[in-house]
This record gives C-alpha cells, sequence and structure tokens, in this order.
C-alpha cells in the first residue's frame, strides 16, 4: 500500500464530475491521485509511472495544474513511482479493484535543498572529465552518436549566479563517430567545413533559475561561421573535492538543434522520399568545471 496516501479510487466508482463524460471497459478500473507537498499545494507537472510487479511499464504521464492523476487499468497489484523536480522520490505501491480502498490518494512529497552552488570567481572546464556529445536520426530510424574530442571552456561565476557567464571553443576537426569515412565527411565543405571554420564556439552571460537545480543557460552558438540563440537545458548536480583537493562542479546539459540553422543544408534523399540524415541533431553535455584561484 502506499505509504503516504488517503486511499485510492480503485473500485470503478467514479465522481460527478468524470461519470457523465467517462466510460470505462468493463474490466477496466479507475487509478487516481494527487500529489501534494508538504503544505498541501499541488505539484504539478509531476512525472508518475505505474508498473506491474515485474517493473513493466503500464502507464506514465504528468500531473495536472492541481497535483492529479487519474488511469484506467485492470484489476491487479501496482508500483507507482513519482518524481519532481525539487523532491524527493516517492515509491509505493496498491491494489486497484480493492472495494476497501475507496476514495482519491494523496501523496505527499518532501522537498529537498538544492544543491550548493559554486563559490563566484574563474572556473575552468576539466576536459578529461567533460564530454561534449552529438546524435542525429540515420536513414529515417537509427541513431549516429558522436563527439568532439577537443575543447576548452571557462565560466565566471558571479555573486549572483544569474549573471554568470561562460565561453566554450571547440575544435570542429575533433569530431568522431567511430568512422574514419563518415568523419572525414563530417569535416569537409558538406558539414562543418573545418577547414574554413575550424572552431564551434558557445558564449553564454544569461544564466536563468527554473527550479530546485534546473536551470537554463542562454547564449549564442556560432557553427559553419553562422551565429544562433540557443538554450541549454541543464541539471546542476552540486560541488565535490578532486583528488587534490582541487574544488569541482558539474552539470549535465541538453539542447536540440536544427541544421538548417546553421545552413549545414547537405542531404541525400533515398528510396521513397527517406532522408539519409535527419534534420535536427541533439546534443548533451557532462560537464565538471574546476575552481581556479
Amino acid at each position: 500500500m502506499f505509504s503516504r496516501r488517503r486511499g485510492l479510487d480503485s473500485n470503478g466508482s467514479s465522481s460527478p464530475h468524470t461519470s457523465a463524460t467517462l466510460t470505462l471497459p468493463p474490466t477496466a478500473r479507475l487509478l487516481s491521485c494527487r500529489v501534494l507537498d508538504t503544505v498541501h499545494q499541488p505539484v504539478r507537472l509531476a512525472t508518475f509511472e505505474v508498473t506491474d510487479p515485474i517493473g513493466r511499464r503500464i502507464v506514465s504521464g504528468e500531473t495536472d495544474p492541481y497535483g492529479g492523476f487519474t488511469a484506467a487499468v485492470p484489476e491487479g497489484e501496482y508500483r507507482l513511482t513519482v518524481t519532481a523536480e525539487g523532491y524527493a522520490p516517492f515509491h509505493g505501491a496498491t491494489l486497484v479493484g480493492d472495494p476497501a480502498q475507496p476514495g482519491t490518494g494523496e501523496i505527499i512529497l518532501d522537498a529537498v535543498e538544492p544543491p550548493l552552488l559554486p563559490q563566484p570567481g574563474h572556473w575552468e572546464l576539466d576536459p578529461a572529465h567533460c564530454s561534449i556529445a552529438f546524435s542525429a536520426r540515420h536513414i529515417g530510424f537509427a541513431k549516429i552518436r558522436g563527439r568532439f574530442g577537443t575543447f576548452a571552456g571557462a565560466v565566471r561565476i558571479a555573486e549572483r549566479m544569474e549573471d554568470s557567464s561562460m565561453h566554450v571553443i571547440i575544435d570542429a576537426a575533433s569530431i568522431d563517430t567511430g568512422s574514419r569515412l563518415r568523419d572525414d565527411h563530417l569535416r569537409s565543405a558538406d558539414f562543418l567545413d573545418a577547414a574554413r571554420h575550424p572552431t564551434v564556439e558557445f558564449y553564454s552571460e544569461r544564466f536563468i533559475h527554473r527550479s530546485g537545480s534546473r536551470w537554463a543557460v542562454a547564449g549564442a552558438l556560432t557553427l559553419h561561421g553562422v551565429s544562433r540563440s540557443v538554450t541549454l537545458d541543464t541539471e546542476y548536480l552540486g560541488l565535490g573535492t578532486g583528488m587534490e583537493g582541487e574544488p569541482r562542479a558539474a552539470c549535465r546539459a541538453t539542447a536540440e538543434l536544427q541544421r538548417e540553422d546553421f545552413t549545414l543544408n547537405w542531404q541525400s534523399v533515398l528510396a521513397h522520399g527517406i532522408a539519409a540524415i535527419g534534420s535536427s541533431v541533439e546534443v548533451a553535455l557532462d560537464v565538471q568545471i574546476v575552481h581556479k584561484a
């Protein structure tokens, strides 16, 4: 049973607000719950996942603006996981279809303190503990993954974190997808044109706090000689200490780029009109920065 709940709508009964608009199959039962914080305010956009006893996912989604979610499932035993930014995860179990469990359950999420921010000053990327990776669709379904092996960067942490800035420079020729033939093509004038545009650069002086450990890092990305505004969806992971006692901070960041925005327009169309390479590129960064005196 849920350890932090007040019953669960699992007997197939529906409230007056839903009976006129929702018709369930004969074997279906309602799994209904509200997610609240410790002062009983709804937690919207919390992620929930319902699985069976052997771990197969049955249904998943996000809570509504009132912190609620409802799903129709067959009778049986289920596990429920609820996660939300800034809160400790919840894990529980319920038996859907048990007449002894009427009503709508309430799950209370405990808030967690966000990790400490790095101290103001000059920080540098540690390339040995960083990764700049990307992936793109190939012939409509497979994904080609790669990385850049050579890069450098600096972050200036301000007294107010939102006033911080960063600058990263990537060696375009260091692209590596595991295939020499493909990498040579990516370095050519068809794509990065590394001979004419040897670096990819990102500069930002807008750090926007979203919630908890989530930040948006907005800046300008210069790629293939073209500059465009790009926002990195960033998760700050906290502070640590390196092997030599040096202060370190870490984060993960993602972004989706459109090739055409940077005039990377080369394309080959295969049979049935399938594009050889997708129009979007997903970028993922794992970053550690080291404090410099």
